[in-house]
């Protein structure tokens, strides 16, 4: 007779939790695609229709911690259902945003969800799965994240050349209506209630010094993805002569690498945390260093799309994960700190380089300097490891001397 906790491998609920993940997503960067439109409709400069990347990254920022404690007296689900709600909201406003000021008020009240969902997302998702599965269950909730990149960006951005870049936010709130029903009907209510977030006792949990060097790494680890990523197209057309019609498959190859990397970021990250979490920084830097050797081949770039895909999103569930067991009582406000650095991380790449691009070597050189990025987020993993030590060893000694007692 089979015991009655014993967990479905893959919980559907999980699949729901996708869903809303992909609708985020999507939203979150299929801007990269449309800023042409978005620059001409509205009458702004190429820079300014820019900024309503960095704003929406800045508003997760800021939003996470703010709105997590917002709803903190909500059970999981109802707060995962409220945080969709505001989503879908927040698209239709950009879908109907007579200006340019309007559009970047409805990008940042839709990002405010972003931070708090993948927060709360994360706590479900590990409450759903087995002690041994819960890097894995992180890492199927992002797989929304990083299909959103893969189709959900491209189809994006090409019905907004055809059609106009509001359809493309017409069609995303569409996404985040259907997410909001999934989210409803399979992700379970919080078993034995809900006990309310102790907010001062979340933070206490997040002043943990591990769980600030966690942050630390997960900021580090994501501008160096960023700071290549946000210059892609210009990097392959500019340097390595790619018609503009190549890069939307070129960007499709690269998101077929997320989905790999981050599913088997988790898988390794299950079995042995800190070494995925090590290994996969140094595999980011080494990439991302490499990848300026192959700037002016047209097959190597293709090959590194794929290669750049696995590498940056293999990191995600080892960082999530090693958060979430260093905030001890401090869960949730821990993981949605931790989203809202993943978007620190992605403000500060793009800064970093359009500023490499403009007062720097140039753009032939983002990619060398992106590499520096992952490995001072490898330096400070190997200071974090280093804390554990002494804990590990103090534990040895006691045992020890019960043993002799008894």
């Amino acid at each position: 007779m089979r015991s009655p906790s014993v967990r479905p491998r893959t919980p559907l609920a999980l699949y729901a939790l996708t869903a809303g993940a992909f609708g985020i997503g999507t939203t979150e960067f299929v801007i990269m695609g449309l800023l042409l439109q978005v620059s001409a409709d509205l009458h702004v400069g190429i820079a300014a229709a820019g900024l309503l990347i960095s704003g929406y990254a800045m508003g997760v920022f800021v939003g996470a911690p703010l709105l997590t404690a917002a709803t903190s007296r909500l059970p999981h689900k109802t707060a995962l259902i409220a945080l969709m709600i505001i989503f879908t909201l927040g698209n239709l406003a950009s879908a109907m945003a007579p200006s340019y000021t309007v559009l970047m008020i409805a990008r940042v009240l839709t990002s405010l969800a972003h931070g708090t969902f993948f927060g709360v997302g994360a706590v479900v998702a590990t409450g759903l799965v087995a002690e041994d599965r819960k890097a894995s269950a992180i890492s199927i909730m992002f797989t929304g994240l990083t299909v959103a990149t893969l189709l959900g960006v491209p189809a994006g951005a090409w019905l907004g050349l055809h059609h106009g870049w509001r359809a493309t936010f017409w069609a995303v709130t569409a996404v985040g209506v259907l997410a909001t029903i999934i989210i409803a009907t399979l992700v379970p209510a919080d078993r034995g209630g809900h006990a309310p977030m102790k907010f001062a006792e979340e933070l206490k949990g997040i002043a943990h010094p591990q769980v600030l060097l966690g942050l630390l790494m997960t900021v580090l680890g994501f501008a160096g993805v960023f700071a290549v990523f946000t210059y892609i197209q210009p990097i392959l057309t500019r340097i390595t002569g790619f018609a503009d019609s190549a890069v939307s498959p070129i960007l499709l190859v690269f998101g077929g690498g997320m989905v790999v990397g981050n599913l088997l970021g988790g898988r390794l990250a299950d079995k042995r945390l800190m070494a995925t979490l090590l290994g996969s920084l140094i595999a980011l830097a080494v990439v991302l260093g490499t990848m300026t050797l192959a700037l002016h081949s047209k097959p190597a770039m293709i090959a590194f799309a794929a290669v750049f895909g696995i590498a940056g999103f293999a990191t995600v569930a080892p960082l999530q994960l090693r958060v979430l067991q260093k905030a001890s009582g401090g869960g949730v406000l821990a993981s949605s700190f931790n989203i809202a650095a993943f978007n620190l991380g992605n403000a500060i790449g793009a800064w970093l380089g359009g500023a490499v691009i403009s007062h720097g070597p140039g753009l032939g050189a983002v990619t060398w300097v992106a590499a520096t990025l992952p490995l001072l987020g490898l330096i400070v993993a190997l200071y974090s490891m280093r804390l554990d030590r002494p804990q590990a060893s103090r534990v040895a000694p006691r045992a020890a001397g019960l043993e002799a007692s008894c």
